[in-house]
């Protein structure tokens, strides 16, 4: 038997921040944290979800709003964090968007690279100094057909296509949790930086593209992606496991990665380019103004 929730070690005491909590992969992430013991501040959106997803947590559950897409609300959530917490243990940087459409989030960033790396950077990193364990970010197994394109990140020169953005803002992710390690452990911290992936499991993400080959994932997530119980399985290994490896990348063991019980797995070799790594931190620092402070 591979690892499952109920190898989740005794969290009491601890306290996790997971971002995109009011449904799917978050919300299993948020509801094992707090069954383990955890108090869970539910980082939503849409906070009248998040409630509906907290309402049988108990008093472990907090639910707090955020909006990735707005820096002016990461900010504003940060603040609050820091205000109400004096350490975060975990931090979950869950939330994400799939294949949508060209919008721009409040600050003109290309949605899926604002949403789901810029973000979760200047979240990181007005948190950081409060965050005792790990942080987890989930990327995805599309990071391999991702480029990174620094002059353009924005795709406002480009032609927009919508899965090849959604590809850069995943491998965006991995640079960013393998980036954070090196800087983490140069600095002589013990805060461990990882990332997970959920191989295909069946969310709202799925149907959320609105186009026509997103139509054809609605008909087929059901019956052939795992539940979002299994899909949360390698987040909320990286997340506690004492086994989890610095710098660890995890996700399912089996059918190509795509389902079952997590492991160690490996990203493709740009994911690892430590150049590309460092220019995308300087650029994400400059756009979010935001200037990481490595405790």
């Amino acid at each position: 038997m591979g690892w499952e929730t109920k190898d989740i070690p005794d969290l009491s005491g601890r306290t996790a921040v997971v971002t995109g909590a009011n449904s799917g992969l978050g919300a299993e992430t948020a509801r094992a944290l707090a069954r383990a013991g955890a108090d869970v501040v539910l980082a939503c959106r849409d906070v009248a979800k998040g409630e509906a997803v907290a309402a049988d947590l108990g008093d472990r559950a907090q639910v707090r709003r955020l909006d990735l897409a707005d820096l002016a609300s990461v900010r504003s959530f940060a603040e609050e964090v820091r205000s109400a917490y004096d350490r975060i243990d975990v931090l979950v940087n869950n939330a994400g968007v799939m294949a949508v459409p060209l919008r721009r989030t409040a600050d003109g960033f290309e949605m899926q690279i604002g949403t789901n790396h810029f973000g979760h950077f200047a979240l990181t990193g007005l948190l950081l100094d409060r965050i005792t364990d790990r942080v987890v970010t989930v990327s995805s197994a599309m990071h391999r057909i991702g480029r990174i394109d620094l002059e353009d990140i924005n795709w406002e020169r480009r032609r927009y296509e919508r899965w090849p953005a959604y590809g850069q803002s995943k491998l965006a992710n991995l640079l960013f949790a393998y980036e954070l390690q090196r800087r983490l452990t140069a600095a002589g911290s013990s805060v461990r930086s990882l990332a997970a992936h959920p191989g295909y499991s069946s969310t709202n993400l799925q149907y959320r593209s609105e186009s026509w080959h997103g139509k054809i994932v609605e008909l087929v997530t059901p019956i052939i992606g795992q539940s979002a119980q299994a899909g949360a399985l390698p987040t909320l290994y990286a997340a506690t496991s004492p086994d989890a490896e610095p710098g660890g990348f995890y996700g399912p063991d089996r059918l190509f990665e795509s389902r079952g019980h997590p492991k160690r797995v490996q990203s493709n070799s740009r994911s690892h380019d430590e150049m590309l790594a460092r220019r995308l931190w300087e650029l994400s620092e400059q756009l979010c103004s935001v200037e990481y402070s490595i405790p």
